[in-house]
């Protein structure tokens, strides 16, 4: 989703009328260090079941597991982060998925699965043609000062 303008009115526009198939890119949360570790990326997106912990806000250190994801609004529901309405019942409060880290991946199905490979494939690429790529005057120059 790359922005052509720098004006906040075309870029709001733009992000409230993006399609249902983009949106899920807005709800991309990073993943704890051991996850990290596990699969070998930064980032996935919040799927209903996974277990999420809070690191911002009124909410704070809460743990708990994905309620819902309301890709309308960009936001999601974890279990026991409610706030009480003015009649006393009880509701979730949205969180943005970047306000989060996920601790522990609910069901992992063929679509999941087929995403963390292919992710995992083209991380491992970047990072082999990094290592492979010469390095320049000024870089070469930079290494050397240090």
């Amino acid at each position: 989703m790359r922005l052509k303008t720098k004006q906040p009115k075309k870029q709001r526009k733009r992000l409230f009328n993006l399609p249902l198939h983009l949106r899920w890119r807005l709800l991309s949360a990073p993943l704890s260090k051991e996850l990290r570790k596990d699969l070998g990326l930064k980032r996935l997106y919040v799927r209903k079941g996974d277990i999420v912990k809070i690191v911002r806000g009124d909410w704070r250190g809460h743990e708990g597991k994905v309620m819902d994801v309301d890709l309308k609004k960009g936001r999601i529901f974890v279990e026991g982060v409610t706030i009480k309405k003015a009649d006393g019942t009880d509701v979730f409060y949205p969180v943005h998925p970047s306000k989060v880290v996920i601790v522990k991946l609910g069901e992992v199905d063929d679509v999941r699965r087929k995403i963390i490979e292919r992710r995992q494939k083209a991380r491992e690429e970047l990072v082999k043609f990094e290592k492979a790529k010469p390095l320049n005057e000024e870089q070469t120059r930079l290494m050397k000062a240090k």
